[in-house]
């Protein structure tokens, strides 16, 4: 549907030149120091005819064109964010319960810095966590109401990193993504491809395993348990048949253990960030939500 970036890339104007070249829609990440306009300020092609006769580049844009504005600061005294109605998502449900974030956008243009030296028209978003007041920034070249595109499809593509970041957290933290030391191009690559398939043994293994998904039941399978599961496996296959079922029913009681302390926590949390919206008159269940595309 669209590429997504963190700030990194969203920083990047030749990256996101290259992708409005091929027509590809962008929903990244931007820091608070990028620069975009909120009116489309007018680019002079060529010399007018009242001008001085001298060199000057072009196109250039007008003398009396106000520069692009840094986001941050739109984001706090521009009339068209203060003046408009945020909109409440719930952007995904965690372990820890809903997360819940404020949304506003104004349409904007973007310096490219090459010949056209203004973008077509993007969707600039300001959003903000009702809980933590984390504030994110995004930049899209696809605009709401135009070409099929909604707020939503925008939203659900810009807080999409999540999944991935959160595979690159377990295959670092679990599986020794980040526990190295190659000196060649292809011994890092061998690497990479081990964990990967790791990865994916673990997450078939722990998707025909686990009873429940939901976390509260204390059912369900996390990559760690898997991982440390075959371990025992793989460490007890020359150890004798008692020593190997005990073994076995000692990672089963820890298994058991930690499944019920994760349960117990995951319901602490919810019961706490349900509290914590309700004060603030917020109902999850009540609001938009990115993961369900058939709700308000």
């Amino acid at each position: 549907m669209g590429w997504t970036a963190d700030e990194f890339y969203g920083q990047n104007a030749a990256f996101l030149n290259a992708l409005d070249d091929r027509d590809q829609a962008f929903v990244v990440e931007i820091p608070g120091d990028v620069r975009v306009w909120t009116r489309k300020p007018k680019v002079l092609r060529k010399q007018g005819k009242n001008e001085p006769e001298r060199q000057k580049k072009f196109p250039r844009l007008k003398a009396s064109q106000k520069p692009p504005s840094e986001v941050r600061n739109l984001a706090r005294h521009s009339p068209a964010f203060h003046e408009q109605a945020p909109q409440r998502y719930r952007i995904r449900d965690s372990h820890k319960g809903s997360e819940v974030w404020e949304i506003r956008w104004v349409t904007c243009w973007r310096q490219t810095h090459d010949d056209s030296i203004v973008s077509n028209q993007c969707t600039l978003i300001v959003a903000r966590n009702v809980l933590t007041d984390e504030v994110k920034f995004f930049l899209s070249n696809r605009v709401p109401g135009r070409d099929g595109w909604t707020l939503r499809m925008i939203l659900r593509i810009a807080f999409g990193r999540w999944p991935i970041e959160d595979c690159f957290r377990e295959a670092k933290e679990e599986l020794g993504l980040d526990h190295f030391e190659c000196r060649s191009w292809h011994g890092i690559h061998r690497h990479l491809f081990l964990v990967i398939l790791s990865q994916l043994f673990c997450a078939i293994t722990r998707q025909k395993l686990s009873p429940s998904e939901d976390v509260e039941s204390g059912e369900l399978l996390t990559t760690e348990q898997v991982r440390r599961a075959a371990s025992v496996v793989v460490a007890s296959i020359t150890l004798p048949p008692r020593s190997r079922n005990q073994a076995f029913e000692a990672e089963a009681n820890r298994q058991a253990y930690y499944a019920r302390r994760n349960a117990s926590a995951a319901k602490s949390h919810r019961k706490k960030r349900r509290v914590k919206l309700a004060r603030l008159g917020i109902h999850p269940d009540k609001i938009k939500s990115l993961e369900h595309p058939n709700s308000q």
